[in-house]
């Protein structure tokens, strides 16, 4: 199963019965936000709106917006096949396989990454329609303005690529981007961001510019690789490339030196001046609060280019669930094998819906010394992203830590407050509005391990209740004659 692009993912979508066509007039102002909004939360379709009121450029949004549908966006139809192929792909990393159906596994591991590299070609979709100079106008695009006190209309869904002034190496990352005329729009880049990490570069360089392309649409794929919290020396393109089992076919954009995807339907092109900031926001975001207005880099709009006839992807977010959430997902179970290889005694983690990725973690655990849980609380800190969570929650390996109903249950009968708490220091997201001051603050940790001797608990631990399997299995031979 594979997309070339958000066309051919839609038609799918609809072969499906999981998208809807809507012909009803609307607005790209609030009310398609609310449409979405009740349609995710209810888990319905992908919608692709024909009319958006002073456009004739329809409008696709909630493609990610179930579990289903982003695994099919991957190419698969269930995540864990993706994960599977990772767990393979990093135990080759670690040494050579061993039996003659792994080896043969690995071999064709090895070529798909090999096929990743993104592919350049020379003529591409996306520049069929090239606006330059006078042309170069963000509103030919039925950006959305998503909820009442937002700064105005943003794009919400774009891959916003650009190469880091001192090594060269290329990030492609999803950051929103306010529209503020005809020609400039803010970058929202956050602060622990590889795009940020670009810009402060070019600041230290002495840059006059730091280049920016930004695609709307291609393959779902390579949409969904831009919201991965990557490291920053891998290419977003290559790791879309690995899961889609094809590499990504690029172009060169026309006034600047960036490659985009071949098979975008809009292309953004043209430069960030360093150290030049403006007020951006507020927005309604994924925290399901506004964001407040900040100074952050703008771009300046040197081009667009975009397919004759164009489809405007995009996304809205909110009080969660929201699409991201589902996209979000998807990265949680990709990148287990990888945080199980720096943390090997992790079994499972669960980043649900409610913590909104940085809020809380919850994580089940081998546990085999006293203090087990608290050094694996602040192992997750010290990786990446992870250290902006701003509580970590840790059960036993058995725990399903998907069950939130479970999960709760052991932290209400498994802590003392005064033992089995952890409280840390960090920092935080620059969304995170309860801190005292911004991007830094508390962090808490919650061993809800059950206890024994080895934590100097001198107590009896109760056992769990269970049923026998043997009454168990009693009953379920025996259910249809109990007439309920």
């Amino acid at each position: 199963m594979r997309f070339k692009d958000i066309r051919e993912f839609a038609t799918f979508l609809e072969s499906r019965g999981d998208l809807r066509r809507v012909s009803t007039p609307v607005s790209r102002d609030l009310e398609i936000t609310e449409i979405t909004d009740r349609v995710i939360k209810s888990g319905g379709p992908a919608l692709l709106f024909e009319n958006v009121e002073g456009y004739d450029t329809p409008l696709l949004i909630n493609m990610f917006g179930t579990h289903q549908r982003t695994a099919w966006a991957l190419g698969v139809e269930h995540v864990d096949q993706l994960v599977d192929r990772v767990r393979r792909l990093l135990s080759l990393a670690q040494g050579p396989p061993t039996g003659l159906g792994a080896r043969l596994g690995a071999v064709g591991d090895v070529l798909g990454v090999a096929r990743a590299r993104p592919k350049l070609v020379r003529r591409a979709p996306c520049h069929e329609v090239v606006l330059t100079g006078d042309d170069v106008n963000l509103n030919v695009m039925p950006a959305l303005q998503c909820w009442p006190q937002d700064a105005g209309r943003f794009i919400t869904l774009p891959l916003v690529i650009t190469r880091d002034p001192e090594s060269g190496r290329r990030n492609v990352g999803t950051y929103r981007m306010q529209i503020y005329d005809e020609r400039t729009a803010g970058l929202h880049w956050q602060t622990h961001k590889v795009g940020a990490a670009h810009h402060d570069a070019g600041v230290r360089g002495g840059h006059e510019r730091l280049e920016v392309a930004v695609a709307l649409g291609g393959d779902p794929a390579t949409i969904w690789s831009g919201s991965m919290p990557l490291p920053p020396d891998l290419d977003e393109l290559a790791i879309a490339g690995v899961i889609r089992g094809e590499a990504v076919q690029v172009v060169k954009c026309k006034t600047v030196d960036l490659e985009v995807p071949a098979n975008a339907e809009y292309v953004i092109e043209g430069y960030v001046t360093p150290g030049e900031l403006r007020p951006e926001g507020p927005f309604g975001d994924h925290t399901g609060y506004y964001s407040p207005a900040e100074d952050y880099p703008f771009m300046h709009v040197t081009a667009i280019t975009h397919r004759r006839d164009p489809i405007y992807p995009t996304t809205m977010v909110g009080r969660p669930p929201t699409e991201d959430f589902f996209m979000g997902k998807a990265s949680e179970r990709l990148m287990l094998p990888a945080l199980q290889m720096a943390v090997p005694e992790i079994v499972d983690m669960n980043m649900p819906a409610e913590g909104i990725y940085k809020n809380f973690v919850i994580v089940s655990m081998r546990k085999r010394y006293p203090g087990h849980p608290q050094k694996v609380m602040h192992a997750l800190w010290g990786i990446g992203l992870l250290m902006l969570v701003k509580a970590i929650i840790i059960v036993d390996d058995h725990v399903d830590v998907q069950n939130l109903s479970e999960v709760a249950w052991r932290v209400g009968a498994n802590i003392d407050p005064g033992r089995d708490i952890t409280l840390s220091e960090g920092p935080t997201d620059d969304l995170d509005h309860a801190s005292a001051v911004p991007r830094y603050g508390g962090k808490i940790g919650i061993d809800a391990t059950a206890k024994g001797p080895m934590d100097g608990f001198t107590r009896e631990w109760p056992p769990d209740i269970v049923m026998s399997e043997e009454v168990k299995r009693l009953v379920t031979n025996r259910w249809s004659e109990y007439g309920i």
